[in-house]
C-alpha cells in the first residue's frame, strides 16, 4: 500500500449537535440519563432556551423578567429583600438593576423607612413592558403545556415544588 501524502489524509468526522443542548447519539452518557440532577439540568436548558428566545422580543432575560415581576408585586421592596426572595447574590443583582434603571424600566428611591436603603419601583415604561412580557410568557407556558398536557404540568409542578423545598 502506498503512503498517503498530507493532502490525502482525512480529518476525523465530527458530529455536531443539531440544536443547542442536544447530545450526539453516539455518545455514551453512562448513568446520567437516570440521574435526577442531570435530567433537571437538561430540562432547564431546553426550557430556558425557549424562554430566552421568547423574551428576546421585548429585550429581557429571564432573570430581569423575574425581578420586574417581584418589583411590580412588591413596590418599595429593598434590594436585599428582592435578592433574598429570588435567591440572587447582591453582587450579581446590582448590575442587573443598573441596566433596568438605565432602560427606564425601574427606579431606586430612598426608602421612607430607612434612608440607608433603596426602595425599588417600576416605572410606567417598565409596567408597559412587563404587560407585553407577560403575554409572551403565557405563550411560552402554553408551549410547555402542549408538550406535557395539563395533568403532566400539574404533576411536574408538584414534584418540582417538593424538590425546591428540600
Amino acid at each position: 500500500m502506498a503512503a498517503r501524502g498530507k493532502s490525502a489524509r482525512r480529518k476525523p468526522a465530527v458530529r455536531k449537535a443539531t440544536r443547542p443542548g442536544t447530545v450526539a447519539s453516539n455518545v455514551d452518557l453512562g448513568s446520567l440519563p437516570a440521574a435526577l440532577g442531570y435530567l433537571l439540568r437538561r430540562a432547564q436548558v431546553a426550557v430556558f432556551a425557549d424562554f430566552i428566545a421568547t423574551l428576546d422580543g421585548v429585550g429581557l432575560r429571564p432573570g430581569q423578567y423575574s425581578v420586574l415581576i417581584v418589583i411590580e408585586g412588591n413596590p418599595g421592596l429593598s434590594q436585599r429583600e428582592l435578592c433574598a426572595a429570588l435567591d440572587i447574590q447582591e453582587a450579581n443583582f446590582v448590575p442587573m438593576m443598573n441596566g433596568l434603571v438605565r432602560r427606564g424600566l425601574a427606579q431606586r428611591r430612598p426608602s421612607p423607612a430607612d434612608h440607608r436603603r433603596y426602595a425599588l419601583h417600576l416605572t410606567a415604561r417598565g409596567a408597559a413592558l412587563l404587560r407585553r412580557a407577560r403575554a409572551l410568557h403565557r405563550s411560552h407556558e402554553a408551549r410547555l403545556v402542549a408538550r406535557l398536557g395539563t395533568r403532566g404540568r400539574a404533576a411536574l409542578t408538584r414534584l418540582l415544588q417538593a424538590l425546591a423545598n428540600l
